[in-house]
């Protein structure tokens, strides 16, 4: 009864997390190709779209009563070159708001990388609201750090979220319950060590020979700047941000930390007991709270660490969506939800359909 829609979907950890808390994710878009298999084998009830957004048009996409997603974050990001709206992945978060002006659902939540928030970026933000506005919703944000929200994890990411401006009511982050203890590596990884495989080669995966379904490791060389500082955390500790990329994948907490000799230069500790080994694929699903029944589907663990780093982790899109239906009271009943609907689904006079 709670249709949503999910937007630059990856393999799915806010939609996972949305229905873990009730809601049905009827349709949803994903254009690249390394991803599809995975999304659609894992997410068996929903519809998945394929084509380029920027190609869909907004009638062939179904009503709902929200919509979820994130556009590509790379133009945003710390790390990367901060092109923002001069980048193509940047002009796709325009397409967001195309759609959500369409649809008009009660409300929509965007995530992104807290590189929107350098200073140089303010003139987009505000850009980006304004658009938000124009569409007819209140908006609010924050930045957020997912180990707040029972993930083993520190990764802070901008959470934009809207309510149609005819609710009257603006989302409360100050609602959004946070866990009352982070949760670390040890209760997240402990159980899969010693169990792990090596990649075949650098990254070929090795996947038929591992007792855990993606409980293996890309091999091979690290980079001045992955050397450039401490990548250890410890067993008691939440990890540190999984990214988009085996070769920036952290290093199993089993080693001892790394040791620094000159600024922005560190070395492995030749007296460690146990080996420098990046975290597997299933130890980095783990950490962003992907159930070990959810499966990843991939030849090269390149894409494995990939569609994983750029999802949003489960447990903190489940928080989220249990704060929307608290506030927006969604918990509809199978009597009164046709007339329900019927007030939900109204276009606001002033908005163009």
């Amino acid at each position: 009864m709670k249709s949503i829609i999910s937007l630059f979907s990856g393999c799915g950890g806010l939609d996972l997390g949305f229905s873990k808390a009730g809601f049905d994710v009827v349709w949803a878009n994903e254009f690249d190709k390394a991803i599809w298999e995975t999304y659609e084998k894992n997410h068996r009830h929903t519809f998945l779209d394929r084509r380029d957004l920027r190609q869909i048009a907004s009638q062939d996409i179904p009503e709902c009563i929200g919509i979820i997603g994130g556009s590509p974050c790379q133009s945003w990001s710390e790390a990367g070159t901060q092109r923002g709206f001069n980048d193509e992945r940047g002009q796709l978060f325009m397409e967001y708001v195309r759609v959500l002006k369409d649809k008009q659902p009660l409300f929509f939540l965007a995530e992104n990388v807290s590189g929107m928030l350098h200073k140089k970026h303010s003139g987009a933000l505000a850009n980006i609201m304004t658009a938000f506005e124009e569409a007819g919703y209140s908006i609010t944000y924050k930045l957020v750090d997912a180990k707040d929200y029972d993930v083993p994890q520190s990764r802070k990411r901008i959470i934009f979220i809207g309510f149609r401006a005819d609710l009257g009511k603006k989302f409360a982050f100050k609602a959004l319950a946070t866990s009352p203890d982070i949760p670390n590596l040890k209760q997240a990884i402990a159980d899969l060590q010693g169990k792990e495989k090596p990649a075949i080669g650098r990254s070929k995966s090795n996947i038929h020979d591992c007792n855990i379904p993606n409980h293996e490791y890309m091999q091979g060389d690290f980079s001045s700047m992955y050397m450039s500082r401490n990548r250890v955390r410890k067993w008691d500790e939440p990890s540190f941000t999984i990214q988009a990329g085996g070769r920036h994948a952290p290093i199993h907490p089993q080693a001892n930390r790394m040791i620094r000799i000159s600024q922005d230069k560190w070395i492995f500790d030749p007296e460690s007991p146990l080996p420098y080994r990046r975290l597997t694929v299933r130890e980095c699903a783990r950490i962003q709270t992907f159930p070990d029944d959810f499966i990843f589907y991939y030849q090269d663990l390149t894409h494995a660490y990939k569609m994983i780093g750029n999802a949003v982790p489960v447990n903190l899109a489940y928080a989220i969506a249990q704060s929307i239906n608290q506030q927006l009271k969604l918990d509809f009943s199978l009597e009164n939800y046709q007339n329900q609907e019927q007030e939900y689904f109204k276009i606001p006079s002033g908005i163009s359909s």
